[in-house]
């Protein structure tokens, strides 16, 4: 079924989410084991934060892949459900996949904050370009159901 090879990139973005989870957890395990936590580190939600500041890039990317990614998540059943999962929606939704693992790497790692906000501008091009291109999908579909029930003297 070619309309469920979107289904792909999402496992992909999935697996990316999992990751940078595991990251992060792994990251903090380590951080207390290296500098155990005191009461106060965990009295309030500020002091935890400034505790785990040292291990903080895993957590914010964390944050950010339940935002953009959210209208991602939102649009791949509905490509599926309208049957317009085509090719060009699956090789744009890699390219998002794509373009958020380089964020996430660059966010995570080598903290350059240009490269980070390119990759950034990239995923979200990318997904409006998806957006846009589903609107055109069925505003298209919509409108040649509309002329076939004319044509056929329909009512729409």
């Amino acid at each position: 079924m070619p309309a469920l090879n979107i289904l792909w990139p999402t496992f992909a973005l999935v697996a990316l989410i999992f990751i940078v989870w595991f990251t992060l957890f792994f990251r903090r395990i380590r951080h207390m084991k290296n500098t155990p936590p005191r009461q106060e580190d965990f009295a309030n939600g500020e002091a935890a934060l400034r505790y785990f500041r040292p291990v903080e890039m895993p957590a914010n990317n964390l944050a950010n892949l339940f935002e953009m990614p959210v209208l991602f998540f939102a649009l791949v059943p509905l490509l599926i459900m309208s049957g317009q999962a085509n090719s060009i929606q699956v090789t744009l939704a890699w390219l998002f996949v794509i373009a958020r693992a380089v964020h996430s790497y660059i966010h995570i790692g080598p903290k350059k904050v240009s490269a980070r906000f390119l990759a950034y501008l990239v995923s979200v091009a990318i997904l409006l370009a998806m957006w846009v291109g589903f609107f055109v999908d069925i505003a298209s579909v919509a409108g040649a159901y509309h002329r076939a029930v004319q044509a056929m003297g329909g009512v729409s």
